[in-house]
């Protein structure tokens, strides 16, 4: 026997017999019908064992679409299947020829643009200590 609680705006907990922990589920799901090649499993943007992308995953939260969507594309999958070291050195321009994109298009990447500025400030603000604590040892 298992069952769920929830309480308000909080995690479900879920309270399970052992057997029931360490059987599997019978009940068929959309992912494990479908092989992990096929477009339809959207469970990861990249598969290694393939070596193929999946602009479908719901975990790119569409930035594959337009209008930046190519743009976007061209850096992720520059940054994917980079071979430099640190991962993706290669792939600056890329990334801000996508930030350039999203810049012009505020209208669809307003959260995107929020999260630069806040990136910027944070490295400013490193840049700060850095100075901060090169001028107390001078």
């Amino acid at each position: 026997m298992s069952y769920s609680r929830q309480e308000e705006d909080k995690d479900t907990i879920i309270f399970l017999e052992p057997s029931a922990a360490t059987t599997p589920d019978p009940t068929p799901t959309s992912s494990s019908s479908s092989s992990s090649s096929t477009p339809s499993d959207q469970s990861a943007a990249f598969n290694p064992e393939t070596g193929e992308i999946n602009w479908d995953c719901p975990c790119l939260g569409g930035m594959a679409q337009p209008p930046c969507g190519d743009a976007f594309k061209e850096a992720f999958s520059c940054f994917v299947y980079s071979g430099s070291e640190p991962k993706g050195i290669d792939c600056v321009d890329k990334f801000k020829a996508m930030q350039d994109c999203f810049r012009a298009h505020p209208e669809n990447y307003a959260d995107q643009l929020d999260d630069d500025d806040d990136d910027e400030e944070v490295l400013k603000e490193e840049k700060k200590e850095v100075v901060d604590s090169e001028t107390k040892n001078v």
